[in-house]
C-alpha cells in the first residue's frame, strides 16, 4: 500500500508558512536563519521514495520549485526534477518550466487516493494542499523539520479545530540545529 507522506518545515510553535521568505512576510525566512545547509538537500530523508514516487504541489510552491530546480545538477536536484510533479490549482497555469509537470484532473479530495493507488504520494510545503489533506484524513505519514525558533505567528499545519489523532513516533533524528520527526498515522 502507497501512502500520503507530508513534509514541512516548522518552528518550535507550530508555524510552516514561509520558511525561506519567498512569501515576503515579516516573519519570513525563519529557515535561512540557520544557514542554507539546513534545508539543503534530502533532509526528509525522501531518498528512494524521489525515484517512485509523485510530488503532489500547491501552484504556488510549483512556480517556486520551478524556478529552483530545473537548472540545478546536485543529486537532490536531479531526483527533484525527474519525479512526477502533480499540480494543485483552480486555474490553468503554465507548467512547461519543469519537466515531468501535469495539473491535477479532477477534485483534490478524489484524486489524491487515485495517485495513492500507483505510487506514494509526497506533499513538499504547499501548505493549503497540506491542511486539505489533514482535515480529510487523507496523510498517512509526516515528515517534520524543526527549527529552534518561534514565529509567533503564521499560518500553522494542523489547525486550532483539527479533531483528535493518534500518530505513533516513527523516528527522530538531530540534522544540525534542527530535529527531523517522522510521525505515521495509527489506522
Amino acid at each position: 500500500m502507497h501512502q500520503v507522506i507530508i513534509s514541512e518545515f516548522g518552528t518550535l510553535d507550530g508555524v510552516v508558512e514561509d520558511p525561506d521568505g519567498s512569501g515576503g512576510g515579516a516573519g519570513g525566512a525563519w529557515a535561512f536563519r540557520f544557514g542554507p545547509e539546513a534545508i539543503a538537500g534530502d533532509v526528509f530523508r525522501l531518498g528512494p521514495l524521489l525515484e517512485t514516487g509523485t510530488l503532489l504541489l500547491g501552484r504556488r510552491t510549483w512556480e517556486l520549485f520551478s524556478q529552483l530546480w530545473p537548472t540545478r545538477t546536485d543529486p537532490f536536484s536531479l531526483a527533484m526534477n525527474r519525479i512526477e510533479k502533480v499540480v494543485v490549482s483552480r486555474g490553468t497555469p503554465d507548467l512547461s518550466g519543469w519537466d515531468r509537470s501535469t495539473l491535477l484532473a479532477g477534485d483534490l479530495l478524489e484524486e489524491v487516493p487515485r495517485l495513492r493507488d500507483r505510487a506514494d504520494v509526497l506533499v513538499l510545503g504547499s501548505i493549503g494542499v497540506a491542511q486539505s489533506l489533514v482535515a480529510h484524513d487523507l496523510v498517512d505519514e509526516y515528515r517534520l523539520l524543526t527549527f529552534p525558533t518561534l514565529a509567533g505567528t503564521g499560518r500553522r499545519l494542523f489547525e486550532p479545530d483539527r479533531r483528535p489523532a493518534e500518530l505513533t513516533l516513527g523516528s527522530a533524528e538531530q540534522i544540525g540545529e534542527t530535529v527531523l520527526t517522522t510521525h505515521r498515522r495509527q489506522r
